[in-house]
């Protein structure tokens, strides 16, 4: 089909930018990129999308999330919050834990469509439900085949609910990644999820690699992001926590090493030799006050940072809003975060999933996959190739997304989810936070 009579964002090596543009797609592949018109003229017989001057950019991609926290959203928690490690203790370990198989699905379904609506055609997640470990990963490919949309999918190891349950998270990964290594779509991928050092003793640790062992896969966690992560590593084991993980070979190009909040520059020196991925979450650092990380230095030293939103929303606009001006008030510098924030999300993130996926994402060029988004944004400024950014940051959102595309299938065309019940997956999740919230 032709997609086109828009405004085409390539997000290309050349920065690309057509006015009166289109694209053409065959399968699930981008073709060929050029002038509506001429498209037109040249392939006659293709099914035409008119999308009415909008906005034609690659899909979102969000590199970090919590599928198993959507029943939170507006939920009353009693217990002490006050520092990072009640946080964990009193909201999301006292949540997790009263999910069943049901509602990992649930809360996927919901996940997946918001992020769809907001114009997420990639996400990559962390999971854990303890009381629902085997199968918990496979209900939620489930809904992510339902509902069309790309994903990667760990399960969250940690020693903190017992060896029996730790055990089962290293199998649940396991099987999962075995699974996904036999699955030819492109659409589904897996990493071996960890909780974070504080959680995961050594014993842990060489179980993990043992049944690692042969796999060449990624291991995804979370890596200082309160300053007790530190402290613990160093008074168990006498090493900072990226050195631990090195020393347990968990670092290389497909790891990603979410939040950092608390590396030293030597910890950042590692994560660059390894080419470990690190993820920024800028809103959960703040909601949660932990700190900044120091995202401009490991930029300008070839790390490969990316930008997540640790579910904090499901709209990775948000996510960039944030990042821009996070950085500015940390350095008391201006000039900071704007570029910086534009290549974690539309030069990192692509990298990151070139790690992952057969085809580029993030990007319409030819060969690419064709994850495409169109937005209605009717400018009361100029917009070029080289301030289309600018307008992303300080003139859209994610509900400014029209239409989503993922594997050359429209999965929302006019704001409708095309391929799930979002009514009925809704009022189900409503009433089901309902239940959950009394047990919390």
């Amino acid at each position: 089909m032709i997609i086109g009579n828009g405004t085409v964002i390539t997000n290309d090596e050349k920065n690309t930018f057509i006015d009166d543009g289109a694209i053409l797609i065959k399968d699930n592949i981008i073709v060929e990129i050029g002038r509506y018109k001429d498209l037109l003229d040249k392939y006659k017989d293709e099914e035409v999308i008119d999308v009415d001057k909008r906005l034609i950019m690659p899909g979102f991609i969000c590199a970090h999330s919590h599928i198993y926290s959507a029943y939170a959203r507006g939920m009353n928690v009693n217990k002490d919050t006050s520092g990072f490690l009640n946080v964990l203790e009193n909201l999301w370990w006292n949540l997790d834990k009263k999910l069943t198989l049901e509602d990992v699905k649930l809360n996927a379904y919901t996940t997946y469509i918001e992020s769809i609506k907001n114009g997420v055609t990639t996400l990559i997640d962390h999971h854990s439900s303890p009381n629902a470990i085997e199968g918990s990963l496979f209900k939620i490919k489930e809904a992510a085949l339902e509902i069309g949309i790309r994903t990667s999918l760990c399960y969250e190891v940690s020693d903190r609910d017992g060896a029996q349950k730790r055990d089962l998270g290293i199998k649940e990964n396991i099987d999962f990644i075995k699974d996904c290594q036999n699955d030819n779509s492109d659409m589904i991928k897996a990493l071996f999820g960890l909780h974070a050092s504080f959680t995961l003793s050594d014993d842990t640790l060489y179980k993990v690699k043992e049944a690692t062992d042969g796999l060449e896969i990624g291991f995804h966690i979370h890596v200082a992001e309160g300053i007790q992560d530190q402290f613990d590593s160093l008074e168990k084991y006498e090493k900072r926590v990226v050195q631990r993980l090195f020393d347990f070979d968990m670092l290389n190009e497909k790891s990603i090493a979410v939040h950092c909040v608390h590396v030293n520059p030597l910890e950042m020196e590692i994560l660059k030799e390894t080419k470990t991925n690190v993820v920024h979450n800028p809103q959960s650092n703040m909601n949660n006050a932990v700190g900044c990380p120091n995202v401009l230095s490991m930029l300008d030293m070839g790390m490969n940072v990316g930008l997540g939103t640790d579910a904090y929303t499901n709209d990775m606009f948000d996510s960039m809003k944030c990042a821009n001006i996070l950085h500015k008030f940390y350095t008391y510098d201006n000039t900071v975060g704007f570029n910086e924030t534009k290549k974690m999300q539309f030069e990192n993130n692509p990298k990151l999933l070139r790690n992952y996926f057969k085809h580029e994402l993030g990007i319409i060029k030819e060969g690419a996959y064709a994850d495409v988004v169109t937005l209605s944004y009717d400018p009361i400024t100029p917009i070029d190739e080289n301030n289309w950014f600018g307008h992303l940051i300080f003139g859209l959102s994610g509900k400014d997304v029209n239409d989503t595309m993922v594997n050359g299938k429209f999965i929302m065309r006019d704001r409708t989810i095309l391929t799930a019940d979002e009514e009925k997956i809704n009022r189900d999740s409503r009433q089901r936070a309902k239940e959950i919230w009394k047990l919390i």
